[in-house]
């Protein structure tokens, strides 16, 4: 959505594919970093977009054991926001249809799902698609699978995914929220158990970290079990848990973590999760996306609009965007074997580490994290000039 918004913006013809009615999807990625509300500014939009229900973390915390820690300050970035934005992924994408509607090149179609490619002469030249009442083939100078993690797009082009692995899975679900409970968005880590809890003013939104492929042996457990051991990480929460009342109200998130050797095809680009798969680590995933859609834009715009964009143009998205997806997925794993991988193997009592305890001595620190976080590692600036909207003169 951000890289047709873009496009249609610099005067591209384009028509975005969503597989659903709507964009009501709970437990996806609903935090908006400083370096996507930078881009916002940069757009002009950062006031109206903020006008937007949304909660604002200006620092991340954790706790090991009994022990309370500050681990990230996003408020010392060289950003006009210096928090995440916390908004339902939703309300989100529907600013982006809102904002694009505003140039005559930007189409959405819903309820079409891409069903497979259109190959001619081994170039890629546009999709068929699954709507309600039948199929529809789609052409286009340039198709872009941004269907996440599970692409299809990328599974029909034939293009080789790097499996990095993942020791974990998640277990996402809402409990109310109190005036008297804690402020902060936190991760609570106990020997065995993992959980995080993001504050979304009238609710948690929180997340149980499980071991890879548990889950099963969690639901055999009964939901009563695992009540208990969510009260136990947060007892706060011990007289809303009863909230869940089945496992219906538990969503499972199935941790991946992989990229693909190659993005592109003739004719054919793969951007966000289709092209890299993220760990919830961070909560970068959509955030990364962004930037890949920004950088997209920023290298193919020009060559859209007449026409000429080559497959050295599509390469150098690639290029472009693949030391900040290596380097985050690196630093995810690194995470994910050498700390989830012993908490949730652990049967003894934890310590907190030396690098946490010197951040808590020495509150500098905290903006290293918070720096990666916040930023990541090559962030993106909208490069591309705006055309004429709707209504207004040529």
């Amino acid at each position: 959505m951000m890289l047709g918004f873009l496009l249609a913006r610099s005067g591209v013809e384009v028509m975005v594919l969503e597989k659903h009615a709507d964009f009501l999807r709970d437990f996806r990625g609903d935090t908006i970093h400083p370096s996507t509300l930078e881009l916002m500014y940069e757009l002009g939009l950062l006031d109206e977009f903020l006008k937007r229900p949304h909660q604002e973390a200006r620092e991340l915390g954790g706790q090991v054991g009994s022990v309370q820690l500050k681990i990230g300050d996003f408020t010392h970035l060289p950003t006009h926001c210096k928090f995440i934005a916390l908004m339902p992924q939703w309300d989100f994408l529907n600013f982006l249809v809102e904002q694009g509607k505003r140039y005559p090149g930007f189409q959405v179609m819903m309820r079409a799902e891409a069903a497979d490619l259109v190959e001619q002469d081994g170039r890629i030249v546009g999709v068929q698609a699954k709507i309600p009442n039948g199929m529809v083939e789609i052409r286009a100078d340039l198709t872009v699978g941004a269907d996440g993690r599970h692409s299809i797009v990328r599974q029909r082009a034939g293009l080789q995914v790097m499996d990095l692995g993942a020791p974990m899975d998640v277990l996402w679900m809402r409990i109310s929220r109190l005036p008297s409970d804690p402020g902060q968005t936190l991760g609570r880590f106990e020997a065995g158990r993992i959980v995080v809890m993001i504050n979304r003013e009238e609710y948690w939104q929180c997340g149980f970290v499980i071991a890879k492929g548990a889950a099963d042996e969690i639901h055999q457990g009964g939901i009563e079990k695992f009540r208990e051991d969510l009260a136990r990480l947060a007892p706060f929460l011990r007289d809303r848990v009863s909230e869940l009342k089945d496992w219906t109200d538990v969503s499972l998130l199935t941790v991946k973590v992989d990229r693909l050797r190659q993005w592109s095809r003739p004719g054919l680009l793969c951007i966000g999760d289709a092209a890299h798969a993220m760990s919830p680590i961070g909560g970068v995933g959509i955030n990364l996306a962004i930037q890949d859609a920004v950088a997209a834009a920023n290298i193919l715009a020009g060559k859209l609009a007449e026409q000429a964009a080559s497959d050295e143009d599509l390469r150098a998205v690639q290029h472009r965007r693949e030391f900040p997806t290596r380097a985050t997925q690196s630093l995810q794993v690194f995470i994910q074997n050498r700390i989830i991988r012993r908490v949730l193997a652990s049967d003894q009592p934890l310590t907190v580490p030396w690098v946490l305890k010197l951040a808590q001595h020495w509150p500098f620190l905290r903006r290293i994290p918070a720096r990666v976080i916040g930023m990541g590692f090559r962030p993106e600036h909208v490069r591309t000039p705006e055309a004429s909207a709707r209504g207004e003169c040529a």
